[in-house]
């Protein structure tokens, strides 16, 4: 059987020094981990769980950010001219642009995590952070629609294995009710940079004619130096999972792996192999933690690409319509990390997500149905509130319901991979033809948020049941494998 992560084989190849060197650390670490004390020392854990926070989640959210911007910007670039120059404007061009890119996004998601360890966390998030820089770049001087188009599926390729990479290894860090609050400050420091955008679109566009560059190609320049910039500098900072970690002491990263060890059972690694991977994807949660993800970032890439658009559609200016793209993201930020916090001091993630969804839902009536501009200005922020905090949500849902880092790796990717085919339904619904209102992708977006409340149902019923014949000693084996674990519902 084919073996994906590396450090599984180190014992099959033990002419690799340096591989051996690898797994006898992290037998050592294992054994560390476990022949510590058995109380954790309350202060030790605290300051340890503070610092290895502030190392991770800033700079990672930084860097994320750039993904979103470099991803979204699509939307201001054509605001601020580059529809015009491109012939974006026939037909579905620039749906085709923004949709194609999501192609190769959800094709690469599972190989990128299975391949991860093997390559190495730190090699090949700065070979992806670096690479779509460059392309981010290219896409400055693209002559036609085209190449722009080509530009686009690159990017996607590039940017495939970074998401579900930098989840999967913050879910290795963390207890399994302590993983949503760091999930959501991660994705929501990202999302809030990221809804400057516009506002950087903006000022980046008011470059137009210096050096004989448009203000649309100065958009897409600095942010792609600036990209590549931050994948240089990462290559340096980036952390990676806890037993390979190099900025915590030996006693730090014992503590951190019992933590992992004492929660769930799965601090050190398993071996993947195909027929593993096979044996996960059969579980159907998986399948529906994607399409909730689907659900969820159906509202999120609608706003992202089109907010200004729709903006512009509601009669107001170029310059009006960039600078009010970016406020539904502040209050965006308070309610999801409220409701992150709730959730991981309740122990519960269903209940909550359904909140949210239902917040997401009223905003999409209210921006497709009211007839007040300022009321259906208002419904963006409650869409962009309750898809924020849906995202960090349902990635913790799946996160604290599965066991063994190789069914974490194919279920933060298989999720992950499913948010690219809301981005493809969202580029796709929302049409030319339907401006400046855009109803049918607004209808498409409502009936996203009612299936994921359906699927959140399902999932917590079945949840419900096998948690009460394990509580009953009615199954033939524990749940996921592991005495005394029940699901998170």
């Amino acid at each position: 059987m084919s073996t994906i992560d590396s450090s599984t084989r180190a014992s099959d190849k033990p002419s690799s020094l340096s591989s051996r060197n690898e797994k006898e650390k992290d037998v050592g670490v294992r054994l560390n981990t476990l022949e510590a004390t058995e109380d954790l020392d309350p202060s030790f854990e605290s300051r340890t769980m503070r610092y290895v926070d502030l190392r991770i989640l800033p700079f990672l959210a930084l860097v994320y950010s750039f993904s979103l911007i470099d991803r979204i910007n699509l939307g201001a670039a054509r605001t601020a001219g580059m529809g015009d120059a491109l012939g974006l404007e026939k037909g579905e061009r620039f749906s085709i642009a923004t949709c194609l890119y999501f192609v190769p996004y959800i094709l690469f998601q599972i190989p990128g995590n299975l391949f991860l360890r093997r390559l190495g966390a730190r090699n090949l998030i700065t070979a992806c952070v670096i690479g779509w820089g460059a392309i981010q770049l290219a896409m400055a001087f693209v002559p036609t629609w085209g190449y722009l188009t080509l530009c686009r599926i690159l990017l996607g390729a590039f940017e495939a294995a970074f998401f579900p990479a930098l989840v999967f290894i913050i879910s290795t860090w963390y207890r399994r009710h302590e993983v949503q609050k760091r999930l959501a400050a991660f994705y929501l420091l990202s999302v809030t940079i990221s809804g400057f955008s516009s506002i950087l679109a903006y000022v980046l566009s008011l470059l137009g004619g210096k050096r004989g560059i448009a203000g649309w190609s100065w958009i897409f320049l600095i942010e792609g130096v600036i990209t590549m910039f931050l994948g240089v500098i990462g290559y340096f900072i980036l952390p990676d999972f806890p037993d390979r970690n190099r900025f915590l002491s030996p006693a730090q990263t014992a503590l951190v792996l019992k933590r992992v060890e004492l929660d769930r059972h799965d601090s050190v690694p398993d071996r993947i192999t195909l027929a593993k991977v096979i044996n996960h994807l059969k579980d159907w949660t998986l399948w529906a933690y994607g399409v909730m993800f689907a659900c969820s970032t159906l509202p999120a890439y609608m706003l992202a690409y089109f907010i200004s658009i729709i903006l512009k559609g509601m009669g107001f200016s170029t310059t009006d319509s960039l600078l009010l793209s970016a406020p539904p993201y502040g209050p965006a930020f308070i309610s999801a990390m409220f409701f992150a916090w709730i959730s991981d001091k309740k122990k519960h993630r269903a209940g909550f997500i359904g909140i949210q969804a239902l917040i997401t839902l009223v905003g999409v009536c209210l921006t497709a149905f009211a007839r007040s501009n300022g009321v259906r200005y208002f419904g963006t922020f409650l869409i962009n509130a309750g898809s924020s905090g849906c995202i960090p949500g349902i990635m913790a849902y799946g996160a604290n319901n599965v066991v063994s880092q190789s069914k974490r790796a194919v279920q933060t990717a298989l999720t992950v991979a499913f948010g690219g085919i809301g981005g493809i339904i969202a580029s796709t619904v929302f049409r030319e033809e339907d401006f400046p209102k855009y109803l049918p992708g607004l209808w498409v977006t409502l009936a996203a948020q009612l299936l994921m409340i359906a699927l959140l149902c399902a999932t917590t019923l079945h949840f419900r049941r096998l948690n009460r014949l394990a509580r009953e000693g009615k199954l033939h084996q524990p749940l996921e494998g592991q005495e005394g674990f029940f699901y998170t519902l």
